[in-house]
């Protein structure tokens, strides 16, 4: 089974541009902790409710900062035609709850969460993501 059958689709993004109080308004809105940024249909990072948080309270940036001043810049995407468990081993191994989804020209088509894997009777493969993501781990930037 390819990602692109179970991710989701309509996905909410925001702009390097936009504030963090825009983001943070967005998560809210979308009951999510992370959404992707994207220039134009390209996605160029991602911002979660921790970087507003930890990053930009805790280096004392306002509300009014740039998404591009918080968001992490080295985003793990999926491919829309890679197999499920291969995205489940690569959630697991970077330790990310979601992940964007692309198609063959970069462009930003979807997500694909945990949720997804687990909804979908992919049991191997929700299994495999989020031993992963539980797991005590290093450093990582996105969730």
């Amino acid at each position: 089974m390819n990602i692109r059958d179970l991710m989701t689709s309509d996905v909410q993004t925001v702009s390097p541009t936009d504030t963090a109080q825009q983001a943070a308004s967005f998560m809210l809105s979308a009951d999510t902790g992370s959404i992707p940024v994207c220039d134009g249909d390209k996605i160029v990072g991602m911002i979660t409710d921790r970087d507003i948080a930890v990053r930009g309270v805790g280096k004392g940036l306002g509300p009014d900062c740039s998404v591009a001043e918080l968001m992490s810049k080295d985003v793990v995407c999926a491919h829309d035609t890679d197999d499920v468990l291969a995205i489940a081993q690569q959630m697991s191994d970077k330790q990310v709850r979601r992940m964007p989804v692309v198609d063959a020209d970069e462009k930003l088509v979807g997500m694909v969460s945990l949720g997804d894997l687990s909804r979908q009777s992919q049991e191997a493969a929700a299994k495999t993501a989020l031993d992963g993501v539980s797991a005590d781990g290093g450093q990582h930037d996105q969730h």
